[in-house]
């Protein structure tokens, strides 16, 4: 049986009053007056219409039929006699002469109210998605998701770039996060991977003689879950130019996104080219983090010397203290106390404060019986007026600007007339550091990625101090939130080896790790940079959501977890045979 339908529910209008139409759609729900008077609306992708009910044997054809169920209504259009204007189509109403069921709904409770889902737990949304999604709300997001990737498209084939697909079946790479492996049916003990990024192969693409390429690439990382990332699958916007700069793949990327954001973002205002660079360092020192939200207008002030050795114990003993001024700030002490107690939740570190008092002369409140010795040197530095409030961390450099970096997001958030937040801000990280000690080995490592180009070559990994060596590499930020990562790559063999050498791999590792690419790079490859955005963190920062899974249309839970699917599940014994995989039960421990 072939369904057909004149018209879909969102588009009829009074000028097709007295036409003779047939819709399908959704039963949202019907108000029933009496037995021969009744008001139905229909719903499908576009919008709904309301079907008006006015015999008795029309209302006995809906007897038992369940909301959601999807009919077919054919019926006259007619003018409604009392419209709402909130709706494209509150100026008419159909009159049914005949109503199909075509799907029936069996339940009589629906897990969730369809048009409040939001409301429900995130848990019975993802089980239920297929109903989740069919709150006009929900879908709204999985359509603006589907405009966005087209218009990214479109953007970056106006800039010259091809669209280029890379495997999905590779092999596993030491790229930072743990891989998704999948064993190999006809190489016994053999693993393919799920790519991590396509870093690799769009750098080979560059040594095959290709100039700009670009995908919206699939990426797998068996990573934990958090607002801003979902665990398993994420996409992102690939990208790699030949024979390119720094400055050659901004000037791309400041042409391709504000526009996106402005035409389809929450806000209409965005960042215009050129966007702010700041160094990782100084955005450290001078936001407490390296993904700042320029929104804010908050920095972080050097207050080591005027504050320690005040008789305060944590300053006393701190090796720095950053100060958060906060000019005319208007909230109450219940204000300061939550900020500063929420600052510690999220930081782990303790922060303080201190008030310019109502006659602008000297310090009140917070700890500033600890600073009277001190007050107008503080005054002064910190230019201080009467009701200013002064937002204090202190603890090694480390926790310092951590806290402090909390400190500004928090107050920003509190205070409005600190941030605009109808807005979209774009920065770039730059000049990162090559090399770091790591925290957990206390060896020298790759601060960023082992694919960057050294600032200075050759000549620096051979003669300067490896922790004071910069990197071609750099990060998008946008609202305080990253992304993307992306560098000028190491093209050129010895120099890969030489910096691979600081830390502790041999040109054996390089070949055995990289095999490909090494390779390639050792037949002539060109000078190469790139980037690529996260697609779904943008889209995120677009809808003005809180949540990634929101404008994902099938998203795994927290636990990494798909729900609707029963994914991940156990599968049968002759599919682990086939790819030579025993499950043995681990040991019990005493």
């Amino acid at each position: 049986m072939i369904q057909s339908r004149t018209n879909t529910c969102g588009e009829l209008r009074l000028s097709d009053a007295g036409r003779q139409v047939t819709l399908s759609g959704y039963y949202e729900n019907m108000r029933k007056v009496s037995k021969n008077l009744g008001f139905l609306v229909l719903r499908d992708f576009y919008g709904v219409t309301q079907i008006v009910i006015e015999t008795e044997e029309m209302m006995d054809k809906l007897s038992g039929i369940n909301t959601e169920s999807t009919l077919q209504i054919t019926g006259t259009v007619r003018e409604r006699s009392s419209k709402n204007p909130d709706l494209p189509t509150g100026e008419i109403e159909v009159v049914p002469s005949e109503i199909t069921v075509l799907g029936k709904c069996r339940f009589n409770e629906l897990p969730f109210e369809i048009n409040r889902s939001r409301e429900a737990d995130e848990n019975a949304r993802l089980r239920y998605r297929y109903l989740d999604l069919r709150n006009p709300e929900v879908k709204e997001n999985i359509v603006l998701r589907s405009r966005i990737v087209s218009e990214l498209r479109r953007s970056m084939t106006e800039q010259g770039f091809l669209e280029i697909t890379t495997p999905i079946l590779t092999c596993s790479s030491p790229e930072g996060a743990r891989d998704y492996l999948v064993p190999s049916r006809l190489h016994a003990g053999k693993f393919y991977a799920l790519p991590q990024a396509p870093q690799q192969f769009k750098q080979i693409l560059m040594a095959s003689g290709f100039d700009r390429y670009f995908q919206i690439a699939p990426c797998f990382r068996d990573e934990d879950a958090r607002a801003d990332r979902s665990p398993g699958e994420f996409y992102q916007l690939d990208m790699e130019m030949a024979f390119a700069t720094q400055e050659d793949v901004f000037a791309v990327i400041e042409e391709v996104l504000p526009p996106v954001f402005a035409r389809f973002g929450k806000y209409k205002k965005a960042s215009k080219a050129p966007f702010k660079r700041i160094a990782y360092l100084d955005a450290l020192d001078t936001y407490g983090t390296d993904k700042p939200d320029l929104r804010i207008d908050l920095t972080l002030t050097e207050a080591t010397d005027l504050m320690k050795g005040c008789g305060f114990a944590p300053f006393d003993e701190a090796d720095v203290i950053k100060a958060v001024t906060v000019h005319g700030f208007e909230g109450s002490r219940k204000v300061i106390d939550k900020i500063v107690s929420d600052a510690e939740i999220v930081s782990g570190g303790k922060s303080f404060w201190v008030k310019c008092s109502d006659d602008g002369a000297g310090l009140a409140g917070g700890v500033a019986k600890f600073l009277t010795d001190r007050q107008d040197k503080i005054r002064d530095a910190l230019s201080l007026k009467a009701g200013d409030v002064v937002f204090i961390s202190a603890g090694t450099k480390g926790q310092a600007l951590k806290t402090g970096g909390v400190l500004i997001k928090t107050i920003g958030a509190a205070s409005p007339a600190h941030m605009d937040k109808e807005a979209y801000e774009f920065c770039w990280i730059v000049d990162f550091p090559m090399y770091e000690i790591g925290e957990e080995s206390g060896e020298i490592e790759f601060c960023h990625n082992p694919f960057s180009m050294p600032q200075g070559g050759l000549e620096a990994l051979r003669s300067d101090d490896p922790l004071k060596i910069l990197a071609y590499q750099y990060d998008l930020v946008c609202n305080g939130v990253e992304l993307s990562s992306g560098a000028v790559r190491n093209h050129d063999p010895e120099i890969m080896i030489e910096a691979c050498k600081i830390v502790g791999l041999g040109e054996d590792d390089v070949r055995s790790k990289f095999p490909a690419m090494y390779n390639a790079f050792c037949y002539g490859a060109p000078p190469h940079a790139g980037i690529a955005p996260g697609v779904d963190r943008m889209i995120m920062l677009i809808a003005g959501e809180d949540s990634i899974r929101e404008i994902i249309p099938f998203p795994m839970n927290k636990n990494a977890e798909d729900l609707m699917m029963g994914a991940p599940a156990a599968v049968a014994k002759g599919q682990l045979d086939d790819v030579h995989i025993a499950i043995t039960e681990e040991p019990d421990r005493e």
